[in-house]
């Protein structure tokens, strides 16, 4: 059963989906409808991600209570820049941050926590997942700012994510 639905849910929500856009009961539009929700998913298999396995649920909670709590503070800092332009501080610039954090889940949030949190990016990644080169929009202390990102958010994540935390 698994190969014919390998992701049942999204293939579920594509049958849905399709009927809605169609605005259909047709029988076409249902064969249609199964054909792309059968078709699509086992044609994408092997672009889905590894099985996600949450080690540590209470990290999850402090890891979304500190992205709340950053994401807010940075809204009111990149605010402030773009309503007073003349109150930056410190040139923007990028910040090397060493990861020990492997797992491509836990990389994949990772990326999404500094995309969401204005005035950081995510710039590049090295092949050897070692190294993330981080865009900042007011960079100050690049070491302290290398150091936070480790503490409030890779380190969280490693204990979501993987088995040993260094």
């Amino acid at each position: 059963m698994k190969r014919l639905l390998p992701a049942p849910l999204l293939s579920v929500a594509l049958f849905v989906l399709w009927l809605l856009l169609n605005r259909s009961l047709e029988i076409a539009q249902l064969l249609l409808a199964l054909l792309l929700a059968l078709a699509i998913p086992l044609l994408l298999a092997g672009l889905r991600p590894m099985p996600v396995r949450i080690r540590r649920p209470g990290a999850v909670l402090r890891l979304m209570l500190a992205v709340m709590l950053d994401t807010t503070r940075s809204n009111f800092a990149v605010a402030r820049l773009l309503l007073r332009p003349g109150a930056r501080r410190h040139p923007a610039g990028f910040v090397h941050i060493p990861l020990a954090l492997r797992d491509p889940n836990g990389l994949a949030v990772l990326a999404m926590i500094v995309c969401l949190t204005p005035g950081t990016a995510w710039a590049e990644l090295a092949l050897d997942r070692s190294i993330l080169l981080l865009h900042v929009m007011e960079l100050d202390d690049a070491e302290a700012i290398a150091a936070d990102i480790k503490h409030r958010y890779e380190r969280p994540l490693m204990e979501i994510f993987e088995e040993t935390v260094e």
